[in-house]
């Protein structure tokens, strides 16, 4: 128990400075003991890490906590912490900004997939699983020196308002295009992935399967489809654009319309699924006129016939 105390000391000796003097050894070795924290503990440690100059007993943090919905609905003091739950409480006492799906849906697994693509939160972990003390004390260690790595001294910020802007709303595309790519790997989406684009989040999906000369889509693809639908449901309001797109065979005139027939009825099974309202999606066929790959190959021409789902910025 001692090595493993002043293991955690070394790593970390600047985040554990925010303990009073006479509590840390106390509340140290009572977290190293811990198999599971319960969410009052987890919102007291917390808490007393964000902001040091306020003392907090149990009761009073998870309360502090709860009632400004830092914690989840149905978190309880004495019941055991999740680890989604306590990256809720970590993101939000340290008044970390959230991606735009933590943003819009408030959900404890979003403040998880936070702070794991802040490589915060590390190794084979999943949301759903009880934190220990040695954990806990990990991953705030971690958040902390994270927070001071992004804050130097003297480091000045840019005041130009439109240049402000236009950094933040790339590092918002490109924190939700993460965010949407492991949501696709974790739930097995194959052939799809998300990225940032000049007009939003861009979610590609190549080798899509239709029947032969038609726009009906393949069984696989409905299952692909039906995933995508699940994580497009937690941005209520938003604004879709499908682009269909073919590889360079046939007639200019046959592409386009192909294209625009498979690009129309994905925007129609994702309505049917709840994704969007119909009133927010559009579908266009652009043929092989934006090729991603090179059309001499089989290869290429699997990844140029494509469906595209684009979520618009507003």
């Amino acid at each position: 128990m001692k090595r493993k105390y002043t293991l955690l000391l070394t790593i970390f000796l600047a985040g554990l400075a925010f303990i009073h003097a006479q509590n840390t050894a106390h509340e140290i070795e009572a977290l190293l003991s811990t198999r599971e924290v319960t969410y009052a503990q987890a919102a007291r440690f917390v808490l007393e890490a964000s902001s040091p100059q306020t003392a907090f007993n149990q009761e009073e943090a998870f309360l502090y906590a709860k009632e400004r919905g830092w914690l989840p609905r149905n978190a309880e003091a004495d019941r055991a912490a999740r680890l989604d739950g306590v990256s809720k409480v970590l993101l939000n006492s340290f008044e970390m900004k959230g991606g735009l799906m933590y943003s819009l849906t408030q959900s404890p697994h979003f403040a998880y997939r936070e702070l794991v693509y802040r490589n915060i939160i590390q190794g084979r972990v999943i949301g759903s699983m009880p934190v220990s003390g040695e954990y806990l004390l990990f991953i705030t260690g971690r958040l902390l020196a994270w927070t001071e790595d992004r804050q130097p001294a003297g480091e000045q910020r840019i005041t130009e308002p439109r240049i402000a802007a236009e950094i933040a709303a790339t590092d918002a595309r490109e924190a939700l295009a993460a965010e949407i790519s492991a949501l696709l790997v974790e739930h097995a989406v194959a052939d799809a992935t998300a990225v940032a684009t000049d007009m939003g989040v861009t979610i590609r999906l190549s080798h899509i399967q239709f029947l032969a000369d038609s726009a009906m889509l393949h069984r696989s693809e409905l299952f692909k489809l039906q995933e995508i639908a699940a994580i497009l449901r937690a941005m209520p309001g938003i604004k879709i654009h499908v682009a269909g797109h073919t590889a360079h065979a046939g007639t200019m005139q046959g592409r386009l319309a192909v294209s625009r027939e498979r690009a129309q009825a994905v925007a129609t099974q994702l309505v049917l699924l709840g994704a969007c309202d119909e009133a927010n999606i559009t579908s266009a066929g652009y043929g092989a006129s934006m090729p991603v790959a090179d059309n001499t190959t089989e290869e290429g021409r699997a990844l140029n016939r494509r469906v595209e789902i684009t979520i618009l910025e507003n």
